[in-house]
């Protein structure tokens, strides 16, 4: 009878240790992305963006919800094309994460002012609006595209 022992390597705990480094950071580097997306959204969009969503205005949430998402398309990918490097991974992460977000939302104003909808009339309504999911739908598909771009 022979027997298997199974045994860790000897950096074990250091290669743990230094993973959990690395996702806490990324976790607050995609969290500080996550905040100034939302901020550059809020910026660019007519109306306090966190009141309306706060009071409950149906398409503030959806077009909120919506510009979340996108920026999380672009956080996420700019990690995963990041540098192996912790380090120039984290810069390379913060940069394309930055640029994809003023691309993003230079992209949805353009193509709302293409469509034309009052954003401003949109958002501050108390009843909801499918040309929110238009916006909505907007945010995401640009969000995708930038996302995509930065691979």
């Amino acid at each position: 009878m022979t027997t298997t022992a199974l045994a860790l390597a000897d950096d074990f705990g250091a290669q743990l240790g230094k993973g959990i480094g690395a996702i806490a950071l990324y976790a607050v580097v995609g969290l500080v992305l996550i905040l100034l997306g939302f901020y550059a959204i809020d910026w660019t969009t007519p109306g306090k963006l966190s009141d309306l969503v706060r009071t409950g205005k149906p398409n503030a949430v959806v077009i909120t919800a919506a510009g979340l998402l996108s920026m999380a398309f672009i956080i996420v990918v700019a990690i995963t094309n990041s540098d192996s490097d912790l380090t120039a991974g984290l810069i390379t992460s913060l940069v394309y994460g930055l640029i994809g977000i003023i691309v993003q939302v230079i992209a949805v104003r353009i193509l709302e002012w293409a469509t034309r909808i009052q954003i401003g009339d949109l958002i501050q309504s108390e009843t909801y609006s499918p040309a929110s999911l238009v916006v909505a739908a907007a945010h995401i598909a640009l969000g995708l595209v930038v996302a995509v771009a930065i691979s």
